[in-house]
């Protein structure tokens, strides 16, 4: 599998037979590779200010777990369930909860989703129309939080959101279908994109 970073492409299997031949610092392409995904997906999952530690966390876990990494898989979707692994760990042992708007501030931090040339009244427009999705998805399951979080939010396709997860692909399109009924209900000016959930 190859990942673009910056302007390059990153062979993964190359760099992690690279590593595992006794060359760690070969590793820190990988992490330059994922961290801007890793860091969305914290944050989107609830990590808050607590995401770069997430992120760092997830990495180090990765790492000591490569050893086991099964030949020929894609780097991203396992890396993405570490880190899904690790938020939920940290949300359960922080004190307080996230506030909405405390996610919705680490998420855009982490990639900014409105280009700054934007008009201000499209900005807002989308700013809004963010908030109501993100307090749309506090409102489902965790299940369903986490496919359309994947899916959509973090943009993987059906395949790497099944892996990440660890359902059957059957599952991800099960599970996908009822959380976008359930979306579509909470936020009734909203159609959900459907748009690629049927490829494969």
């Amino acid at each position: 599998m190859r990942t673009r970073e910056g302007g390059r492409i990153v062979d993964e299997a190359a760099v992690i037979a690279r590593v595992r031949a006794g060359e760690p610092e070969a590793y820190a392409d990988l992490v330059r590779a994922h961290t801007g995904i890793a860091l969305r997906a914290a944050a989107a999952l609830g990590a808050g200010a607590d995401a770069e530690d997430v992120v760092q966390q997830a990495f180090v876990k990765a790492y000591c777990a490569l050893g086991g990494f099964r030949d020929g898989a894609a780097f991203k979707p396992w890396l993405l369930s570490i880190v899904a692994n690790e938020t939920r760990n940290t949300v359960r042992t922080a004190a307080r909860q996230r506030t909405l708007a405390g996610r919705e501030a680490a998420f855009a931090e982490a990639e900014p989703l409105i280009p700054e040339s934007a008009d201000p009244a499209l900005a807002t427009l989308e700013t809004e129309r963010r908030n109501a999705l993100l307090a749309a998805l506090e409102r489902l399951s965790e299940e369903h939080r986490l496919v359309v979080t994947y899916r959509y939010l973090l943009e993987m396709d059906e395949a790497e959101t099944a892996q990440a997860l660890g359902w059957p692909r059957g599952t991800v399109k099960s599970r996908l279908s009822r959380a976008l009924r359930k979306l579509g209900r909470l936020l009734p000016e909203a159609e959900p994109r459907e748009g690629g959930d049927e490829r494969g």
